[in-house]
């Protein structure tokens, strides 16, 4: 596989995406057909659930590796030196939007957060900009994009994308404008400055579809156990919850159920691969869109382990302020998407 990666990349490229498209349409009748196989009636809950996670659970991973393989050759432009030396210096406000579209091409996560926001302060990144990244770069980035892609079709994949990186653009801003650089940690503003250089990409192609594997193995390797769970708390909820139920408590009628999810969110320990398929679940339920979204992005976004890591650089105040600003962006996303849905 190597030296033919080497040798010929772009007919590796070529043929992996027409086999991997192949593969893709086959999932469906062959859940249809493993479910007809078990001694359970098709249209019993048992065999609706069943026919869910058989489906899905292929489903998901075979789009999930195809789309980090192709972000992680993206990704080797974007290495942390480079994003740092893009943002440092840009104007505020158009440094925002730069910072959230840089979230969702670049390969890190809420674990990174710490040493992304040091790296963020030292290269001399104002603090809004650098919050923009931060929200962006969980919320928006290629597994949710690509789940959702898979899952509800390309206009609700992009409907996401423009509203998670407008609560990130404007979350951002709005942290700026307060100035709340006194909150951060002292050993945080103490440090030293340094002018960040742009980091060598003359990659070639072979070493770029290395980069993909790579991408593949640390990024499928680490979320498939949330991918598994989240597919089989949906597939419970899509054979076994009332539609009734779910919609008197998630619906548009509902008009206190985008605060109520949001505060269910945030707490939360996820990840867009464990919480995507229970969305896919709570909608076929009768839940509204707009109610679900705003329940994704709060779990994604202003996840409990997130807050805990930015702890370490942050004082309570301005965590609070960050976990309140973006909760209000969340907020209005989900009611005025139930209004024009």
């Amino acid at each position: 596989m190597r030296g033919w990666t080497h040798r010929q990349p772009l007919v590796f490229l070529f043929v992996s995406a027409l086999l991997w498209f192949g593969l893709y349409r086959l999932l469906e009748p062959a859940s249809e057909v493993l479910v007809a196989l078990l001694p359970v009636e098709r249209s019993s809950r048992l065999g609706s659930a069943l026919q869910f996670f058989l489906y899905d659970t292929p489903k998901v991973l075979v789009l999930l590796t195809g789309v980090v393989f192709m972000m992680g050759m993206v990704n080797s432009w974007f290495t942390p030196e480079r994003t740092r030396a893009i943002l440092a210096g840009r104007v505020e406000g158009v440094a925002n939007a730069m910072a959230a579209g840089l979230g969702i091409v670049t390969p890190f996560c809420s674990c990174s957060a710490v040493p992304l926001f040091i790296g963020f302060v030292q290269a001399g990144v104002p603090l809004g900009v650098t919050f923009s990244f931060l929200i962006a770069a969980p919320m928006v980035n290629e597994v949710a994009l690509a789940l959702l892609f898979g899952l509800f079709g390309w206009k609700i994949a992009l409907i996401y994308m423009g509203l998670g990186l407008a609560v990130a653009i404007i979350a951002g801003w709005v942290i700026g404008r307060l100035k709340m650089e006194a909150h951060l940690e002292d050993w945080v503003r103490d440090m030293p400055r340094f002018s960040p250089d742009e980091a060598d990409s003359a990659m070639t192609l072979p070493q770029r579809i290395d980069a993909g594997f790579a991408s593949v193995r640390e990024i499928v390797g680490r979320v498939w156990p949330y991918i598994l769970g989240g597919i089989a708390v949906g597939a419970g909820i899509h054979g076994y919850v009332p539609e009734d139920f779910m919609a008197s408590i998630l619906g548009k009628d509902a008009w206190w159920s985008v605060a109520l999810a949001i505060l269910i969110g945030i707490p939360m320990y996820a990840n867009a691969a464990g919480i995507i398929p229970v969305v896919q679940a709570l909608l076929a339920k009768g839940a509204a869109l707009g109610t679900v979204l705003a329940f994704m992005m709060s779990v994604i976004a202003l996840s409990l382990p997130e807050m805990v890591i930015l702890r370490k650089v942050l004082k309570l105040r301005l965590i609070a302020v960050f976990i309140g600003v973006v909760a209000c962006g969340i907020l209005v996303v989900g009611y005025v998407f139930n209004a024009v849905m």
